[in-house]
């Protein structure tokens, strides 16, 4: 298999140097997590109450794996982020879809190839708060999450309200950012990431379900049919991944952030 390289022009960029640093290394607790068994199945919050999710004492996992009694396979993964903010956190998501490549690839070296915005003019717009570079975002993505090589994922970002999210709870401390997504391909998943208050920076909180996505009227729904599960090593592979990137944005973004805010 091919890793993530450098064009020519890529090199010259001033964050090239992100890329080329080692990446930042996993916890042992979340190595031994994803390399374990998967938790058990009643763990999983059930997709219909992911507006929990907004409230600090959101039940079920907040680091592991599982498949949940429907068959659809559940995702936790929560990462403390020191010295990253909520405005940080918006920045990134929109920042790194536009641009040159290097900027998905230097978030995870080995396994991250491009995200782009299906409307770069859009996240490229002044007018658009930060906050708000996402919503109604297509981004094509080329990504290896670990099951076999790199694969094409179409994540359709969409405001926290069309993902069934209460949107006056963004900005408090439980809640200070969020963006929400569903996955389109042979895999379909929703997906939220949540940026928490937390003592020196944020938690940043995510989530996904595995065998939910739009049916053809846009309601989000469970796609899987009834009788069939998700294999266990889709949200495992999902898990590593997820603890690889996160663990690597953790170490990196302050500094990316600080040297690149300005630079759409």
């Amino acid at each position: 298999m091919e890793y993530p390289v450098l064009t020519p022009e890529e090199a010259k960029l001033p964050y090239a140097k992100y890329f080329n640093q080692p990446l930042a290394p996993i916890p042992q607790e979340k190595l031994d997590i994803w390399q374990g068994e998967a938790a058990p199945a009643e763990s999983a919050l059930p997709f219909a109450d992911r507006a929990k999710f907004q409230k600090s004492d959101v039940p079920g996992l907040e680091n592991g794996f599982t498949i949940a009694p429907d068959g659809t396979g559940f995702v936790a993964n929560t990462t403390f982020m020191p010295g990253v903010t909520a405005e940080m956190f918006d920045w990134w998501f929109g920042w790194h879809s536009v641009g040159p490549d290097l900027r998905y690839k230097l978030w995870d070296h080995d396994d991250h190839y491009y995200a782009r915005a299906h409307d770069p003019e859009y996240v490229l717009n002044p007018d658009v708060p930060v906050s708000q570079k996402t919503w109604g975002m297509n981004h094509q993505i080329l990504e290896n999450i670990g099951l076999g090589g790199p694969e094409d994922l179409l994540l359709c970002f969409r405001r926290p309200s069309e993902i069934g999210y209460d949107e006056s709870l963004l900005g408090t401390d439980d809640c200070q950012a969020m963006v929400c997504a569903y996955g389109l391909g042979g895999a379909p998943a929703v997906m939220t990431h949540l940026a928490r208050k937390a003592e020196g920076g944020i938690l940043f909180c995510s989530r996904f379900w595995m065998g939910y996505g739009p049916d053809e009227n846009g309601n989000l729904v469970k796609l899987l049919p009834d009788g069939v599960s998700v294999p266990e090593n889709f949200p495992r592979a999902l898990y590593g991944h997820n603890i690889k990137e996160y663990s690597n944005l953790a170490a990196i973004l302050p500094s990316i952030y600080a040297e690149e805010k300005d630079n759409w």
